[in-house]
Order: structure tokens, then sequence, then C-alpha cells
């Protein structure tokens, strides 16, 4: 078997070589991104609930909450380290699950799409390479995810530092070898990713599910899901060490599998292959051909910004009774919000949580244009009477117009769940487009002038993330803050319309994607 095996994995180290080379700039970004969040944790927990009275009033609060405990999960102790992996590790685990399975997409079912991976094996390389550098590479960055938040979380407790940190390695590690099958199911890294981020989704709701239901994390659907597996670790909390073996053994069955359909199709192929087109062809213009490429992710952001602020809204009657007289709750509430009425803060501070998720959506837009150029597939269009120019803007109108529709569509998902201000509300949201915009006007600069920094795009947007997250929770001073786009903007609900920072990020936005297309008029396309 051993001789077998081996010519099939002829080139892994030189594939592994590459695509950590390839990703010296993504996965270090998501790995600190994603660290920072987690580690930034015990101290804003220890402001806000600093005496034990505190920490057990707020455990008290979340087994009568469900709204809560949908959003974040249960709380199964009152040590800051427990807190810690109760407050972030839904999300950390997101984020984890969410790099790993474009690590693993981008270097099987992207390469092949592109051709790369044709050119790749026609040499000394073995037929399942490809697929081990890319769950190798998964491997790496979970592996150093969870050292950072292991020795970062070590001061609150080794051995269950070690087990939150193990637990997002290993959510990490399961939604890789997912995407290794979803990759050998699908012609399309597009539709891989979507398939993908879509179970990822499940498992939320899932364990979201399962959470209001119950107090402790023993409902059904909480198990179903392997975010629901990383709380059920119950790090810090009289650890379940058993539950990692769910962990390995869905990542050793699913890569199992990827193993076994990736040795009984031709490269370039798939199980699932996609449907011909018509006949006539019924794509007219650039514009429609955009839409056809982003239609999907646009749909699949609408309906989960829509859910957010159902959620969120949903929950806001509730936010008086959850605070209660915590006052530095309500500090940093205020500070994300505005200093308004609590009720006004919270909807505020979760609007401009969203709006920073939005940049996010713009990143990856925006990105589908470096995506088509460096692919090959955007000389066949501009071989025809298509401009540059037009061509961008049929995608760059996605982008940007669909950050202002899923913000729209948050703010509907508020105005229903809380059943009131709704032109305040929808106001808040659609307010937060201005800096999403910025984003994306520095995308396309990016693109258009440097493309091969483009991806550095998405080390801004983690920036912002981080800043928009953890600053506020830190009381982090006013010129840190002012470097995030999102710090200019008016606090709403509540607070006062400033139109003249809007009108700059506007303005800003503009000129940046007016040099960026500028740029990519007069350079050469990349290959």
């Amino acid at each position: 078997m051993t001789t077998l095996a081996a010519p099939q994995l002829t080139g892994t180290g030189t594939l592994l070589r590459f695509a950590l080379r390839r990703d010296r700039l993504m996965v270090p970004v998501w790995v600190a991104v994603n660290s920072l969040m987690v580690l930034s944790m015990p101290n804003s927990l220890k402001g806000l609930y600093g005496t034990p009275a505190d920490r057990a009033d707020l455990l008290r609060q979340m087994e009568t909450n469900s709204s809560l405990r949908a959003l974040v999960g249960p709380v199964f102790d009152d040590s800051l380290g427990a807190l810690t992996a109760w407050r972030v590790g839904v999300y950390a685990g997101a984020l984890a699950a969410v790099m790993s399975l474009i690590v693993v997409v981008r270097h099987t079912r992207d390469e092949e799409e592109s051709g790369r991976q044709e050119l790749v094996a026609s040499g000394m390389v073995g037929r399942r390479a490809s697929l081990t550098a890319a769950l190798l590479t998964a491997l790496v960055a979970n592996a150093a995810l969870a050292l950072l938040v292991t020795a970062g979380l070590a001061g609150q407790g080794a051995t269950g530092a070690l087990a939150f940190g193990l637990g997002l390695g290993g959510v990490g590690l399961v939604f890789a070898t997912m995407a290794a099958i979803v990759a050998q199911l699908t012609e399309s890294a597009r539709l891989a990713r979507g398939l993908t981020a879509a179970v990822l989704g499940a498992a939320f709701v899932l364990r979201a599910a399962g959470d209001s239901a119950t107090d402790d994390g023993s409902s059904v659907l909480t198990w179903l899901s392997p975010l629901g597996w990383l709380e059920n670790l119950r790090s810090f909390a009289g650890e379940r060490w058993w539950v990692l073996l769910l962990f390995l053994t869905a990542a050793a069955l699913q890569g199992t599998a990827a193993y076994v359909l990736a040795g009984r199709r031709d490269v370039g192929m798939s199980f699932l292959p996609t449907r011909p087109g018509p006949a006539a062809g019924r794509l007219a213009s650039a514009s429609a051909l955009a839409w056809r490429l982003q239609r999907g992710s646009v749909l699949g952001w609408s309906l989960g910004f829509l859910l957010a602020g159902l959620v969120y809204g949903g929950m806001t009657d509730g936010v008086a009774d959850f605070v209660g007289d915590n006052d530095n709750a309500r500090e940093i509430f205020q500070r994300m919000g505005g200093r308004t009425g609590l009720t006004d803060a919270f909807l505020a501070s979760m609007v401009g949580m969203l709006g920073l998720v939005a940049a996010l959506y713009i990143v990856s837009s925006v990105l589908r244009l470096h995506g088509e150029e460096t692919s090959g597939r955007a000389e066949p269009v501009l071989a025809n009477a298509v401009g540059r120019l037009r061509w961008a803007a049929g995608h760059l109108v996605i982008a940007f117009g669909g950050a202002a529709l899923i913000m729209l569509l948050a703010g509907l998902g508020f105005a229903v769940g809380y059943g009131k201000q709704a032109g305040p509300i929808l106001g808040a949201c659609l307010v937060q487009v201005a800096a999403v915009w910025v984003v994306g006007g520095l995308t396309v600069l990016l693109h258009g002038l440097a493309p091969r920094a483009a991806a550095a795009a998405w080390g801004v947007a983690g920036a912002i993330l981080l800043i928009g997250w953890v600053g506020p929770a830190l009381d982090a001073p006013q010129v840190l803050l002012d470097l995030s786009p999102f710090g200019h903007l008016p606090k709403l609900p509540g607070g006062e319309m400033r139109w003249g920072p809007v009108l700059t990020l506007l303005l800003l936005a503009a000129a940046m994607t007016a040099a960026g297309l500028a740029g990519l008029r007069r350079r050469d396309l990349s290959t």
C-alpha cells in the first residue's frame, strides 16, 4: 500500500511550500485578526464583570435569556477564561472555518478552474499531491491559531487554554476537509466556496436553535453542529476532552472521502458537472455576465443580513435587563453606539457591527475583478467590443450597490424585529454605506494600481474589523479608532446626524475608485 500511495503524493512538499508562499499575506492576517479578537477579550470582560457578584448575575441572566444564548451560546462557568470562550468561541470558530475553506478551495478547485493544475499535473506531481498540500496548508494555519490562542490564554488556565485552542483548530479542520469534498463535487470554485459557506451557516443556525432551547448545550441540534462541539468542549469549565474526538473523527472521515473522490475523477472534472447553457446565449452585456457571476453571493449576503437584523432587533427590548446596573457594560455600548439612551446605543452598536461585516462583502465582490483577470477569463471578454471600464463597471455596480442593498435589508430586519423606530434604524444602516464604500474604493485602488497587492485589501478589512470590534471594549485612544472610516460616522439612531463626515467619506471612496479605474485602464492585464 505504501508503494501505491507514495507516487500519488510525489511533489507534495514543493506544492506545500508554494501554497504557503502564495498565502504568506492572507493566512497571517486571518490568524492575527482571529487571535487578537480572542486574546483581547479577558481584559474587556474583566472591566465588564470585575466582581464575582457581577459574573454570577450574568450566569443567572443567560439561563433565562434564550435570544442571547442563540447569539453567543450558554455560559458554563464564571471565570474570565470561561467567559472568554463563551463570548468569542462561536465567532472565532466561524472565522477559523471561513479561513480554512478559502485556503482549501483556493489550492484545489481554483487551481483546476484556472488551468494551472493541469500544467502542474503534467510534471512529476502525484494525483493527490495538490489536495494534500491544500489540507496541510489549512493544518498549518489552524495550528498557528491554536498555538497563539493557547499561549495567549494560558494565564487564565493552561488546561482550558489548550482545550480552547485545540477546539478552534478542530473547527477549522472540519471545514477544511468539508471544503475538500465539495471541491471534488463541483466544477466551480465559486460554487465550492458558496456550498461550504452554506454548510457553515447551517451549523450556526443549528447551534443557535439548540442553545435557545436549552441553557446547557445539551440539545440534539447543538450536537449536530461543529460550532456546538466547540462550546460543549467546555474550555475553562471542566473540560470534556472526549469532544475533541468528534473533530478528529469528522476530519478523518471527510478527508478520506475527499481522497477517494479525488482519485476517481479527471483533472478539471467533477461529480456534479455544470449544466450546459442554452444554445443561444442570453448574456447580452458585460454587466449581465457580472451579475450572473455574483448573483449567488449577493443573495447569500442579503439573506444573512436580513436574518441578522431580525435577530438583533428581537433582542433590543431585552438589552436593558441584560445590562442591568453594570456601568461598564453600559459604557462599552455607549462608546460603540453613542452616549444616548441604552436602547439607541445598543441599536447603533449592532448596526455598526453589521457595517463592519459588510466591508468584507465589498472586498470579496470587488476582488472578483482580480479573480477574473488573473484566471484569464477576462481576456476573451475584453477581446470583444467591451472596454476595460465597461467590464469593470459591471462588477463594481454589483459590489457597491450590493453593499447598500444588504445594509438596507439589515435595516428592514431591525425594524421588523424591534417593531419601532423603522425610519431612524433604516437611516442608521444606510449611513454605514459611506464607510463600506471607502473600503471598496481602496480595494479598487489596489487592484488598479498594484494588482499583485490586491489581496492586501483583506488585511485592511480585517484591521478595520478588529478596531471596530475590540477598540471600544478596550477604550482605545481616539487616534486609533479614527484609523477606521467607521470611526467618523455619526452614531445613529439616537445621535445627531452629521453630513460633513459622510459626504467626505463618499468623496474619498469616489476618488479612490476613479484612481483605481484609471490605473486599470493604463496597465497590462495580469496573468
